[in-house]
């Protein structure tokens, strides 16, 4: 999570000592609104952004075209369609007629290759994280049948590309939108060490997922109703929530916890939850500023751990028979 930069998305924590090196092997495209491809952004401040030493394998961008008009929608009450401990006014609609098949989330991957996030212990950028895990989450989605999960990718600095996300979106007949990034800390809490003969940061102090709604999202309700949905099946897959944005030790980064038992916080000003006109949800998968939490992030199991998690949520949101019930 990173310090808030007035109108911009999830902005980042500020690093000591920058880390660059190139990111040569990753090319994307830029987008303008009306174009054929999503492209996408939650920026967390340029304070965050570092340019990182890439590892892995090369990093397949996403091409994906602008799908038809949304279903009409509906008013339905909640009280008979989820899950125990919601209520109806979680809920404000639900496509009229909910097939998995047209179903449309989009699937927004945190930071550009030119803005990308935060810095992890290991000196790998935040972006390669959130592009690995969100194109895990696409293929896991699709082999449930939601053929129209897509991922959202963009370039450029944080503040444009930032925009430019939220106008792409907004373009799109989406029922949801979930932006997946991963944390950090404030410069207060790193400590200095070394990888590999670089000089890096890091803090074990902090670990867990965060889950993140805005109040002033127009579908804040359904928002929050899609954020319990997902921290319960974080919950259910054995996941720990990052406890220390409600504890005054933030500061000014602190954050109404609306939900102690998964960790589902409110951050009104993010833009990307802020100015969707869709229910829109961010997900903070975990501290790769934590080295032991970091080697977790990074590893294909705690990626199907994740994304399973996401998949039952979305399958609890967008359910066949939802969409006959009508009015209670």
């Amino acid at each position: 999570m990173s310090s808030a930069r007035a109108g911009s998305g999830l902005s980042v924590w500020p690093r000591r000592g920058a880390i660059v090196t190139a990111m040569a092997a990753l090319v994307l495209l830029p987008i303008e609104v009306s174009d054929a491809g999503w492209l996408s952004h939650v920026a967390k401040s340029p304070s965050k952004q570092g340019k990182s030493s890439k590892r892995g394998a090369m990093l397949r961008p996403a091409t994906l075209t602008i799908p038809g008009k949304a279903p009409k929608r509906r008013t339905v009450k909640l009280a008979a369609l989820g899950p125990a401990g919601l209520i109806a006014s979680d809920l404000e609609t639900v496509a009229a007629t909910c097939d998995p098949s047209k179903f449309r989330i989009v699937i927004d991957v945190g930071h550009t290759p030119e803005s990308e996030g935060a810095i992890s212990a290991r000196n790998v950028a935040e972006f390669i994280f959130n592009l690995r895990l969100a194109q895990r989450i696409e293929e896991k989605l699709k082999a449930e049948g939601f053929a129209e999960a897509s991922l959202l990718l963009t370039q450029g600095k944080a503040r444009s590309s930032l925009f430019r996300r939220v106008a792409a979106a907004n373009n799109l007949p989406a029922h949801l939108f979930l932006s997946i990034h991963h944390d950090s800390v404030p410069n207060s809490f790193l400590e200095n060490w070394e990888f590999e003969g670089k000089k890096s940061h890091f803090s074990d102090r902090f670990s867990g997922y965060s889950v993140f709604v805005s109040r002033k999202n127009p579908g804040f309700k359904t928002s929050l109703w899609f954020a319990k949905l997902l921290g319960k099946e974080m919950k259910a897959q054995g996941l720990q929530y990052a406890q220390q944005y409600s504890q005054a030790i933030m500061g000014r980064y602190r954050h109404p916890l609306l939900v102690k038992e998964t960790g589902i916080y409110s951050y009104d000003e993010l833009v990307v939850l802020r100015s969707t006109r869709m229910p829109a949800v961010l997900l903070e998968a975990g501290s790769i500023i934590n080295r032991d939490e970091e080697l977790n992030m990074d590893s294909p199991e705690r990626r199907d751990i994740i994304s399973s998690g996401v998949t039952a949520a979305v399958k609890e949101f967008c359910e066949p028979r939802w969409g006959t019930l009508g009015p209670l």
